[in-house]
């Protein structure tokens, strides 16, 4: 009977648990927004400056995302001086976001070095997918889970798309793995916020 018992608690325990990493992470839908704008932005401007008034420098307006970076360091210090609790969840996805990072900062460098320019951007939307579904699996948060698959079927369209209208799937992956899910966050944490007058 202790150890039905135990098994039940435990799994409570992992329930209330994620339950409070999905809020904790979920707070407010910011960075998704922030992520998804800069990249659907960055992939337009660098599809329109080359394809409509043939630039060639438009890829330069990748660098932004330095700048979403930087906004992103900042902003989840702020976070985490009011962040009371800290779970298993938190650190599992911090660290699983970390590694994202590491490996798609990596592969674009080997592959720019090797000249595989073609597979870039379909290996891009691999690597976005993982971190989005895994995270979306983790907190049980459908929107990501489609947005993590969005990003595969988006690197297998753009293995035989056009070098240059690959770009363009680039933006398309901001929209379904990061705005479409931020919008949804965003409702629900001033819903939230409004019913408990914070």
């Amino acid at each position: 009977m202790d150890e039905q018992l135990n098994e039940k608690q435990s799994f409570a325990i992992i329930e209330q648990m994620i339950s409070r990493a999905k809020n904790n992470f979920s707070e407010s839908g910011t960075l998704f927004l922030v992520w998804g704008f800069v990249i659907l932005i960055c992939s337009m401007v660098h599809f329109s400056s080359g394809y409509f008034f043939n630039y060639e420098k438009g890829q330069y307006v990748w660098t932004l995302t330095w700048l979403g970076s930087i906004f992103q360091i900042f902003y989840l210090r702020r976070q985490n001086k009011f962040k009371k609790v800290k779970t298993w969840s938190d650190e599992i996805i911090k660290y699983l976001w970390i590694i994202f990072f590491v490996c798609i900062a990596l592969l674009v460098f080997i592959l720019i070095w090797q000249k595989a320019y073609f597979s870039i951007n379909p290996a891009i939307l691999v690597m976005y997918g993982m971190p989005t579904f895994f995270t979306g699996i983790l907190l049980k948060f459908r929107p990501l889970v489609i947005g993590g698959i969005s990003c595969w079927l988006l690197a297998l369209g753009c293995t035989f798309t056009p070098w240059y209208f690959q770009i363009l799937y680039i933006g398309a992956a901001g929209i379904t793995a990061w705005i479409i899910p931020g919008i949804y966050l965003r409702k629900k944490y001033l819903k939230e916020k409004a019913i408990h007058g914070r």
